[in-house]
């Protein structure tokens, strides 16, 4: 299968920080070469990430809200396609996560619940949609292309305390399946990227950060791992422990949802 390495041009949305920033960086380090471009909603971020590693002058920046209305958001990025026509992978790594207590359901804010449901998944989901013309067509003139969606361990095997965000990645995780075989005729790679917990600003409103310390692993340690098998060309990328939780719940799914789909 072909890897990231293979890649010319990458876009990497959520980057202003966290996993997506690592990620950036090192897809950027790789010895292939290609062009990155870091794309989120905090234009100063991306701005100070692009003037310090100006010297390689392959570090592009677009700003960018997800949750922009439909319309906006398509213009938006046929706007990135028109300025990158080499792009060939999308990593989608912007997020957030919440904690709601059902016990108390007049706690619930449904405001935030469903800005967690469309960061998470509602835009993830048409940002492919709008990107995948243009991929597609990569694709089918022998240039492989690929999407990233970043799950998490937490899509396999829930944490009660965070439910809704579980449900996010759940569906991500879904969908990226049934992605990864409905587009494996066109050459598009879907390759979900499945993290554990991990040191990030995401769980800083918890204010448990020395709590969770003990548990994440180091954004360091994960990006290693994770690029890793990006460059072996892994059809799935878990790292730490959801290793274990992808090999003993999810090991061989995609493989049967092809078959049942008449791909072998």
């Amino acid at each position: 299968m072909p890897s990231i390495s293979d890649c010319k041009c990458v876009l990497v949305i959520g980057s202003t920080s966290g996993i997506g920033r690592a990620l950036a960086l090192s897809i950027l380090d790789l010895p292939s070469k290609p062009t990155v471009i870091v794309c989120g909603r905090r234009k100063e971020r991306l701005e100070e990430l692009v003037a310090t590693h100006h010297a390689t002058g392959r570090l592009k920046s677009v700003t960018l809200d997800v949750l922009s209305e439909r319309n906006a958001l398509k213009s938006s990025i046929e706007e990135i396609v028109d300025t990158y026509p080499d792009l060939d992978a999308v990593l989608f790594s912007s997020g957030i996560l919440r904690s709601f207590d059902f016990t108390r359901p007049e706690t619930i804010d449904l405001d935030s619940l469903e800005c967690e449901l469309g960061t998470n998944y509602t835009s993830i989901v048409r940002m492919i949609t709008f990107f995948l013309p243009h991929l597609i067509k990569l694709g089918e003139q022998g240039h492989p292309t690929f999407l990233y969606p970043v799950s998490s361990g937490l899509s396999i095997f829930p944490a009660p305390g965070i439910p809704d965000y579980c449900a996010t990645k759940a569906a991500l995780h879904s969908l990226s399946i049934s992605l990864a075989v409905q587009l494996k005729r066109k050459n598009v790679h879907v390759v979900e990227i499945i993290p554990p917990l991990v040191e990030s600003e995401l769980h800083g409103f918890q204010s448990t950060t020395q709590g969770l310390a003990r548990f994440w692993l180091t954004l360091e340690e994960y990006t290693k791992e994770t690029m890793e098998g990006l460059v072996r060309g892994d059809s799935y990328v878990p790292a730490g422990t959801a290793v274990e939780r992808y090999k003993k719940f999810e090991e061989g799914k995609l493989e049967a949802a092809a078959r049942l789909y008449g791909q072998s």
